[in-house]
C-alpha cells in the first residue's frame, strides 16, 4: 500500500466521531462544513473504504470508522506526546483552570502534575467551584479553560466529551419519606444545578433544603446518616444508598472540557491534550449521538 493516512484528517475525524456529525465538527475545528468532508473523503480514498455511513437513522461511523478512531487516537496522542517532549522549553504562560469539586478530587491532579513536569514554564492557576459558578466565571472572561459537569442536552459544539454519568435520587435505606410533604433535600449549595433542575420539573416537586454543602463526601455522609435526599451522580452512589425511582427521571450528565477560545493557544491545547488522554485512560468516552 502507498497511500499515507494524514494525521490532520485523522484528527477531523475523530473530531467528527467526538462531537456527533460534520456540523459540529466543523464548529469544533473552526473549519467549513465542506473542509471537514474533504478530509474524510481523503481518508477514504486512501483506505478504499466508507468511514462514514451517510444513511438516515444509521450510526455516524461505519464499522471500518470505528476501528480507523481506535487507530487515529493512537496515533493522534503519539504525535501530540512527541511534540510536547521535543518542544518544551517553546511553551510557557498562565493558564486559569476552573474545576467542579468532584473533577477536584478525581484523576484530575495526577493529569496537573504530569503536566507541571512536562511544561515547567506554563503555571497553571486553578480555581474550583460549583458548575454554574465556573460557567460564569468562564463567560466573564475570568478562566481560559473548565473541567465541569453540564446535562449532556446543554453540550456545546466546542465542548471536548469527556464522558457521560447518569443522576440518582438517593436516601438511606432507614429514611421513611412522606408521600404529601416536601422532599428533605441535601443540596451542594444555593448554586447546585442538580437542585435548580429538581425544582423546576414540570411534575411540580415541593423540595425543603435541610442540607447545604459543596462536599459530595458531605453530601454522601449526610443521605447514610438520612438526614434526607440527595441527587448523586452515579459514581458517588455507594451499595449503602436507596435509589428512589417514583420521582421524576434525572438528565443524563456529561463531563466536559470548555475552553474559552474555539481556537485555544499552544499552552491550553497542551493541557487539553493530557487531560483527554486521562480521561480516554480512566473511562471509554461514549460518542455523541
Amino acid at each position: 500500500m502507498t497511500e499515507k493516512l494524514d494525521i490532520d484528517a485523522m484528527r477531523t475525524l475523530l473530531a467528527v466521531a467526538r462531537h456527533g456529525g460534520v456540523t459540529r465538527a466543523a464548529t469544533h475545528l473552526a473549519l467549513s462544513q465542506s473542509a471537514v468532508s474533504h478530509k474524510i473523503r481523503r481518508l477514504e480514498r486512501a483506505l478504499d473504504c466508507a468511514l462514514l455511513s451517510r444513511r438516515p437513522g444509521a450510526p455516524l461511523l461505519t464499522e471500518a470508522g470505528t476501528r480507523l478512531c481506535d487507530y487515529a487516537q493512537r496515533m493522534v496522542d503519539l504525535q501530540d506526546e512527541a511534540l510536547s517532549a521535543l518542544s518544551l522549553s517553546t511553551l510557557s504562560g498562565v493558564i486559569r483552570l476552573g474545576l467542579t469539586e468532584d473533577t477536584a478530587a478525581s484523576g484530575i491532579a495526577r493529569v496537573l502534575g504530569r503536566f507541571a513536569r512536562l511544561y515547567p514554564q506554563i503555571r497553571v492557576q486553578i480555581r474550583t467551584r460549583q458548575s454554574l459558578v465556573v460557567q460564569d466565571h468562564m463567560a466573564a472572561g475570568e478562566l481560559d479553560l473548565a473541567v465541569m459537569q453540564i446535562f449532556a442536552r446543554d453540550l456545546q459544539p466546542g465542548d471536548d466529551l469527556l464522558y457521560r454519568d447518569s443522576l440518582h435520587w438517593v436516601k438511606a435505606p432507614a429514611l421513611t419519606l412522606d408521600p404529601d410533604g416536601p422532599i428533605p433535600f441535601l443540596s451542594f449549595d444555593e448554586q447546585c444545578f442538580y437542585r435548580q433542575w429538581g425544582m423546576g420539573t414540570p411534575q411540580g416537586l415541593q423540595i425543603d433544603t435541610v442540607l447545604d454543602c459543596p462536599s459530595a463526601s458531605g453530601i454522601q455522609a449526610a443521605v447514610r446518616a438520612g438526614l434526607g435526599v440527595a441527587l448523586l451522580n452515579g459514581q458517588h452512589v455507594t451499595p449503602d444508598m436507596d435509589r428512589i425511582d417514583t420521582l421524576p427521571s434525572p438528565p443524563e450528565l456529561a463531563y466536559i472540557l470548555r475552553s474559552r477560545h474555539p481556537r485555544p493557544g499552544a499552552p491550553v491545547r497542551a493541557l487539553i491534550t493530557e487531560i483527554t488522554r486521562e480521561a480516554r485512560a480512566a473511562l471509554p468516552l461514549q460518542q455523541v449521538s
